[in-house]
C-alpha cells in the first residue's frame, strides 16, 4: 500500500486546509447538508463550494443531491484506505532505539 504515494498525495492535499479537515471531522459522524456547513463554519457559499470542490474531487468525501442542498458524507472507503496508510506507516517505523546500519 506504500507504494500508492499518489493517491495519498492527493487525500493529503485535501486534508491539508484547517477548514477541510474540522469539514472532514464533522462528516465523520453524519452526513451533512452544506447548510449545516455553512452555519457551523460562518463561511459563504462559494468559501464552501471551494472547500467541498477539492474535498469530493480527492473522493474522501461523497456529495449527493436533496433538492436544492448538497449533502455530504465521508466516503468510508477512502477513509479505511487513509487509516490502513497510517498504521502501515506506524508498524513500518523503526522501533525507540534503533539506529541505520552505518551508524
Amino acid at each position: 500500500m506504500l507504494d500508492d504515494h499518489k493517491q495519498f498525495t492527493v487525500y493529503m492535499k485535501a486534508l491539508s486546509d484547517e477548514t477541510r479537515l474540522r469539514i472532514y471531522s464533522m462528516l465523520a459522524g453524519e452526513e451533512l447538508c452544506a447548510c449545516n456547513l455553512l452555519e457551523a463554519f460562518r463561511i459563504t457559499q462559494p468559501t464552501l463550494s471551494y472547500h467541498m470542490k477539492i474535498l469530493c474531487g480527492s473522493g474522501l468525501v461523497d456529495v449527493r443531491k436533496d433538492g436544492v442542498w448538497m449533502r455530504y458524507s465521508v466516503n468510508r472507503e477512502k477513509a479505511a484506505l487513509l487509516g490502513a496508510f497510517f498504521q502501515e506507516v506506524e508498524a513500518a517505523s523503526p522501533g525507540e532505539g534503533q539506529r541505520c546500519k552505518q551508524c
